[in-house]
């Protein structure tokens, strides 16, 4: 590498990297000069493009371990190697834990926490062959470090994954680092669907220190980072990408209290 976030021969593989979060990130890197593998149970409309390159794809159920190996293989036949792998996809509908059907948290968990480690061990053991070895970066979530209601098994899991992380980190060095980015609320395509119109995304922006949602290119700008020779003595860590976090209520509720 010519500077410390050229990606230039570097090969990258995004879980869910063709739409939202993962979007956002293949753009990052593929900007960066690397070539980029997005996966996902089906293509999208139009793949990642950034600095006239563009992604390449491969179908993947990330639930499925034979797709899992599949899906390495075919990023190593394609490229010849693979250097750093982003396990973004995941997600969860809201459920009430207290009537959430054993088979639907048991699938929850297998998206968010199952299929990274499983993806995350068929990648390192073509890392572990290279003499460069390689770079995994779970995505996480604020869900991770705050109580998650209506969502309870997604946040278990990604407290899992950031855990995850930091037991790999030490089975996997010095060749493999890992590390994790806790990400906060993130507007994509999809943020109407959550938060309604764009007032309402506004009034949500509000309650974050940095007054904006996280838009997906600053969560990928984490992941070069964590990617990159800048990186190269951090493993097993997490960053918090959130704007600052989120405002304690009681504040609110003091300075109401001290209007009256």
């Amino acid at each position: 590498m010519d500077t410390p976030l050229d990606f230039s021969g570097k090969v990258v593989l995004v879980t869910g990297g063709g739409k939202g979060v993962g979007r956002g990130i293949t753009e990052r890197f593929l900007s960066a000069g690397a070539e980029v593998m997005v996966c996902g149970r089906s293509e999208p409309e139009t793949l990642p493009q950034a600095q006239g390159r563009q992604a390449a794809f491969t179908a993947c159920d990330v639930r499925d371990f034979e797709q899992v190996e599949a899906c390495v293989a075919a990023t190593v036949q394609r490229f010849g190697r693979l250097d750093i792998l982003v396990n973004n996809a995941g997600g969860a509908p809201y459920a009430d834990a207290a009537t959430a059907s054993p088979r639907f948290s048991e699938s929850i968990i297998r998206l968010n926490l199952i299929a990274p480690l499983n993806f995350s061990q068929v990648a390192n053991r073509q890392m572990q062959q290279q003499e460069s070895g390689g770079s995994i970066i779970n995505i996480a979530s604020v869900s991770t470090i705050r109580p998650s209601p209506g969502t309870a098994a997604y946040g278990a899991a990604k407290a899992g994954l950031v855990n995850l992380g930091t037991s790999l980190a030490v089975e996997w060095a010095p060749k493999v680092r890992v590390n994790a980015v806790i990400a906060g609320l993130v507007r994509t395509e999809q943020s109407h669907l959550h938060y309604g119109d764009e007032a309402g995304i506004a009034a949500v922006g509000a309650t974050i220190p940095l007054e904006r949602m996280a838009l997906p290119g600053d969560i990928g700008d984490a992941c070069l980072f964590l990617a990159s020779p800048l990186a190269s003595y951090i493993s097993g860590a997490s960053i918090a990408v959130h704007g600052g976090g989120e405002k304690p209520a009681f504040l609110d509720a003091a300075n109401a209290g001290s209007t009256e």
